[in-house]
């Protein structure tokens, strides 16, 4: 993996700033030592209340007639939330909301959603729906999760990499 030295010394980086980058998301991350590997992904299961499930589907259906989803802000309200909160409870995890994190002058920002657990899930929204540069600012979130306090944060059980697609489970971020 070679480098091409896209970051500028002293110069702060942010997630946004990564989002905005003219470059493909294999050429900002490999800036961290880190590539992408692009793969099917297995979640770990467990048994989800089935009356859970329809209820969260209906909420969302019934919110989604009502509600504009215009804004990041009614997004995350609308559509998000009422999925992780009940992700976070079932697993006996915490839901961070825009977490700050910093690392670095080029590793720091707020990581859209983490679901803090024995198995962590990193989620990010894609601005302006633009998913190939959701991945690059994905990609940063998840090195900066696992280098910020790597035992303490981020506990993965034995898949030890960062998938990367709209969710992605965090480890140690060798591969993304």
């Amino acid at each position: 993996m070679s480098r091409l030295n896209l970051l500028e010394s002293g110069q702060s980086y942010t997630f946004r700033s990564y989002f905005e980058m003219p470059h493909e998301p294999d050429e900002i991350l490999s800036e961290f030592g880190v590539s992408i590997v692009s793969k099917g992904l297995s979640f770990p299961t467990s048994p989800v209340p089935i009356d859970l499930v329809t209820r969260i589907k209906e909420d969302l259906r019934a919110n989604l007639e009502i509600v504009e989803l215009t804004s990041e802000t009614a997004r995350r309200e609308i559509k998000v939330a009422p999925v992780l909160t009940p992700v976070a409870r079932l697993s006996k995890s915490r839901l961070r909301i825009e977490y700050s994190l910093t690392v670095s002058d080029q590793l720091k920002g707020k990581l859209d959603y983490f679901v803090e657990g024995a198995q962590s899930l990193l989620v990010v929204e894609a601005k302006n729906a633009d998913l190939a540069r959701g991945f690059t600012q994905l990609g940063a979130n998840c090195i900066i999760a696992t280098r910020a306090r790597s035992e303490d944060l981020v506990r993965c059980g034995d898949d030890r990499r960062c998938l990367v697609v709209c969710m992605a489970r965090c480890g140690d971020a060798k591969d993304i």
